[in-house]
């Protein structure tokens, strides 16, 4: 048999055409597959170091006062895109990857290039990395520099791309790029190297942070500042080829120095930023309602305050924002620092004794008692109430006084007969009713000494009751957290009307020498065995409380509220800035002189037993309306002549009727008078009798 005929050429092509067809099919799904088993052996992407960093507390304005270390000691600040000059980017992009913006992770003409350059010369000219590569190193850091290792990158890079934007994925550059050091991120590198946050950058100061990632350690400029001046200099060199930036400014760049330490970071408010950080440990960013920038006025006066005054003494100073009760500054010491001053304590929060700065909150319940009137006339002489005797600071006595001179020279025989009057368990009362945490030595009951600084407070506490007579009356709710929820209650410190005449009266207190006198109310105290000096003042707008002393409660002679703390309240007062605003008085008030005041208000009564409260009132009351009483007038109903009317119980014709403070017409013989509300809410109604003998209620008119 003859062999068989071959195939024709033209039926082998075919063939050999499949089969070449199915070997590359096979191929690339193997490529396929392996690279698909590949991934999966590598996890799903994990960017949450990004995440993982210092703890910042900021200002009301977003401005850093503090940052803390990560727990393994390293800085690394929160940044996004926008807190970051442009510059910046612009010799990033010129100097790492030209085509960030337009490249899918990989970047394949840098990548040959990098390969071209590698054949030629023998060893990495440059890498071909993108900024997306480095950012999947950082993320997931690893010693090898392989095949495998690059590999690696790769993959990571474009996972990156396809579940991130581009700010998002320069977020995790900015946040993870290593610095030297325990440095972090770009925003930790520039307050390190010059103290500035990155949002306004030279082009020689993003030159050098674009540098630095490269080769951190060898870098440094704290350690190898002219490394980092040659480093920087070729970033500025490549700008120039590459056309991001005239040859004129990287001149100019180049002659800037390299910094050659590092700068502290900020450490504003220390002590309310650790209190918050205990507070919300979980919180990457702790937002305040301080002024940065009187926060470090503040903190700056307190510390040159206390370097003036002497050893171991310490300064704290609160500022309050009185339409909204935020918290402007808190001061806790005169240096956070310091263990001659005990600077870690917040002296803010410690209790102190207050000494006569709970004077004036006697005076407004005698005034909203209707008791007395600033211009009422008071006895300033040795007296004796029950077992307690009372005597003023200097040991002189001024005879009669009126209120209003009594309380601005702070005298104590007055004070503590009004405070007799109105009783210390009422005055303690009100004070915690208006949120102050008053605290007591013992469980006994509250003396006539607690008007004179027999209780403990605490400087926040004080500021805080000053901050309600400001805002006729109410206390209140301090904020110092913009990110917590707010707390909204309606507590009271006195009525309106008595609130206006401390404020008048304090307005009128001599001021320290060389301060200007008549701009803020305000309030000094000393506590017993010079251990405290207290200042509080406040205008329309703010309230601010200073406290001098020793953080350990220990005794230093000639520390007077008026010399030591004063002083230093209207230097805070000045660097507030911006005029001081005086406060409207109510509608109600009643601007008269000592003899134009109705009889009982003329002078404080003569013939009642210097004892207790009870036997001071004597049997008159107020028969209507009812302590307590909710009464609806019809208010809401314009049309209708609301009146309320006013019965007395027993005590002695003529009777004098007061509303808030405001007396209602002209002494009466009879015991039942009417008076017309001029809107609904709370009202304090008052009598007082020929005596002097007086009574009140509170009652809500609806």
């Amino acid at each position: 048999m003859g062999e068989a005929a071959p195939a024709p050429a033209s039926t082998r092509r075919p063939l050999r055409g499949r089969f070449v067809a199915g070997a590359f099919a096979v191929l690339v799904l193997a490529v396929v597959g392996a690279t698909a088993f590949y991934v999966h052996r590598l996890g799903p992407l994990d960017v949450s170091a990004a995440a993982r960093g210092s703890t910042v507390a900021v200002d009301r304005d977003g401005k850093l006062l503090r940052a803390f270390t990560t727990g393994d000691g390293r800085w690394r600040l929160p940044t996004t895109v926008a807190d970051v000059d442009p510059r910046f980017f612009t010799l990033l992009f010129a100097y790492e990857d030209r085509r960030f913006r337009s490249h899918h992770g990989v970047d394949p003409l840098a990548m040959a290039r990098a390969i071209r350059q590698f054949i030629a010369s023998g060893h990495v000219v440059s890498g071909g990395s993108t900024i997306t590569m480095q950012v999947a190193r950082l993320l997931e850091p690893r010693d090898d520099r392989n095949l495998s290792a690059k590999a690696r990158q790769i993959v990571r890079a474009i996972e990156l791309e396809r579940a991130y934007t581009k700010d998002e994925i320069l977020g995790f550059y900015l946040a993870l790029a290593p610095y030297g050091g325990n440095l972090e991120g770009l925003r930790a590198a520039s307050l390190a190297y010059f103290g500035k946050e990155p949002k306004r950058l030279s082009y020689a100061e993003a030159a050098l942070l674009v540098a630095l990632p490269q080769s951190p350690e060898a870098r440094r400029p704290d350690r190898a500042p002219e490394a980092a001046r040659r480093a920087r200099d070729r970033v500025l060199d490549r700008a120039v080829e590459r056309g991001a930036i005239p040859r004129a400014e990287a001149e100019a760049a180049k002659r800037d120095p390299v910094p050659k330490a590092r700068k502290q970071f900020p450490m504003l408010a220390p002590h309310a930023s650790e209190i918050g950080l205990r507070a919300t440990p979980e919180r990457r960013v702790l937002r305040f309602t301080f002024d940065g920038r009187l926060q470090d006025g503040l903190e700056g006066l307190a510390r040159d305050s206390a370097a003036r005054l002497g050893p171991k003494l310490s300064v704290a100073i609160v500022a309050i924002d009185n339409a909204t009760g935020e918290v402007r500054a808190h001061v806790g010491g005169a240096d956070y620092l310091s263990t001659e001053r005990a600077g870690g304590v917040d002296l803010a929060n410690a209790v102190r004794s207050p000494g006569s700065a709970l004077k004036p909150f006697i005076y407004a319940l005698a005034f909203e008692s209707g008791l007395a009137h600033p211009e009422t006339i008071l006895e300033d002489h040795r007296a004796r109430f029950g077992v307690y005797a009372a005597e003023n600071f200097d040991l002189t006595f001024q005879g009669q006084v009126t209120a209003r001179v009594a309380l601005q020279q702070s005298l104590n025989i007055p004070a503590i007969a009004l405070l007799n009057d109105v009783g210390p368990r009422t005055f303690l009362a009100r004070l915690r009713n208006a949120g102050a945490d008053i605290v007591m030595s013992d469980d006994s009951a509250p003396g006539l000494a607690v008007g004179l600084g027999g209780v403990g407070v605490r400087l926040v506490d004080l500021t805080r009751l000053y901050a309600g007579l400001a805002r006729g009356g109410r206390t209140p709710d301090l904020v110092e957290r913009l990110d917590l929820p707010r707390a909204s209650t309606d507590r009271r410190v006195s009525e309106p009307v008595a609130a206006w005449y401390v404020f008048d009266v304090l307005r009128g207190a001599p001021p320290p020498a060389n301060a200007i006198g008549g701009r803020i109310a305000f309030k000094t105290g000393t506590s017993y065995g010079y251990r405290d000096a207290f200042a509080v003042g406040y205008d329309r707008n703010t309230t601010i409380g200073v406290w001098v002393g020793r953080a350990d409660n220990g005794p230093t002679p000639g520390l007077v509220g008026r010399a030591v703390a004063a002083p230093i309240l209207f230097d805070a007062f000045a660097r507030l800035g911006g005029e001081r605003e005086p406060i409207r008085p109510p509608r109600d008030v009643l601007i008269a002189k000592t003899a134009q005041l109705p009889p009982p208000l003329r002078h404080l009564r003569k013939d009642a037993p210097q004892t207790a409260v009870a036997t001071a009132i004597g049997s008159l009351k107020i028969a209507y309306p009812p302590d307590g009483a909710r009464i609806d007038l019809g208010l809401d109903r314009p049309t209708v002549e609301a009146m309320l009317s006013l019965k007395a119980q027993g005590g002695a014709p003529p009777f004098t009727w007061m509303v808030n403070g405001a007396p209602v017409g002209a002494p009466d013989l009879r015991r039942q008078s009417q008076w017309r509300p001029d809107g609904a809410g709370f009202a304090r109604v008052s009598v007082i009798d020929a005596r002097g003998a007086s009574a009140s209620v509170m009652v809500r008119l609806q």
